[in-house]
């Protein structure tokens, strides 16, 4: 008798503990500019996994347009709706961790994603590292191991800090290659990378290779390259956006970019962040992504971030 009261208590726990697997109803996501393709892409992939574990599941989807007042005021209006988790691409990875905790201690789990935030239950992000590297080796690849070398840097994060590492460690090992410039900051537009490449080709007479930290960054280069008559460089990136592959397949000097995956990336976050809410942590963070070097000779083939 005594064992079958155990069993039975037994059995009771756990239908108990299926019973309290919590969905996940409603989802906050705080993203850059929703003018901007990647964070649509990124959106379409948190809504896509949240229906997936919940059809009825609310998602609200929002940029905060580079405005970190704004950023802050979204997740106070997440937290109070009622929102079961946070997803976010920080304007501030440092400075958005008063608005996390705001959230974590209501209950909200929060997971950062494409760029860490201090603070944050998990990370989900592009290997960033890698997609240096794969970018940075087809130029070397393309030089022979030789030649004059500018990296076009941007904004002080987490994804640009590792890419820029990520071409450093392939540049850095080839006795041929000279880097000329690796630190000045192009905000990571197209505007900034025309400005700062204009002033490289100003300064110097011979620029062979190109490393932008993003396909904007890349594409001013370019712009800058066509304006002042120089056509002696190859020109690599990082994010496989559209415009890049009109880039790619059109007359430019952009032979390669290594390509994410924003539309996975988000629903990976997604998938993480219910498990959070389920007491289930991730047992790597931050959770990386592999990129894809897509280049002039396989574009065709390449699926871009609406694959899906």
């Amino acid at each position: 008798m005594l064992k079958k009261l155990l069993l039975a208590g037994v059995a009771i726990t756990m239908v108990a503990g299926v019973a309290q697997a919590k969905d996940l109803n409603k989802i906050g996501v705080s993203l850059g500019s929703m003018g901007n393709p990647f964070f649509v892409a990124l959106a379409n992939g948190a809504t896509a996994q949240a229906k997936e574990s919940n059809p009825k599941a609310e998602v609200t989807a929002l940029g905060y347009d580079y405005d970190l007042g704004k950023q802050f005021t979204q997740i106070d209006n997440f937290i109070a709706a009622g929102d079961d988790l946070i997803l976010l691409n920080p304007g501030d990875p440092v400075a958005i961790a008063p608005a996390i905790k705001r959230a974590q201690a209501a209950g909200v789990p929060v997971v950062a994603v494409d760029t860490a935030a201090q603070g944050a239950d998990a990370t989900v992000t592009t290997d960033n590292v890698k997609a240096g590297e794969l970018a940075c080796q087809y130029l070397v690849d393309k030089l022979g191991g030789k030649g004059n070398v500018v990296i076009v840097n941007g904004p002080h994060v987490s994804a640009v800090i590792d890419r820029v590492k990520g071409c450093h460690n392939v540049l850095d090992k080839q006795s041929g290659i000279k880097i000329l410039s690796d630190d000045q900051d192009a905000h990571g537009s197209r505007d900034g990378g025309l400005a700062v490449m204009q002033g490289l080709l100003t300064r110097f007479d011979k620029i062979d290779g190109v490393f932008g930290i993003n396909d904007p960054t890349s594409i001013g280069a370019d712009l800058a390259a066509k304006q002042l008559n120089r056509k002696e460089m190859i020109i690599t990136s990082v994010d496989g956006a559209p415009d890049i592959v009109a880039a790619l397949e059109g007359d430019t000097l952009i032979q390669a970019s290594a390509a994410q995956d924003p539309f996975g990336m988000a629903k990976k976050a997604t998938e993480v962040g219910i498990g959070i809410i389920n007491g289930k942590k991730p047992e790597q963070d931050p959770i990386l992504i592999p990129p894809t070097l897509v280049t002039r000779d396989n574009v065709k083939d390449y699926k871009g971030w609406t694959g899906h």
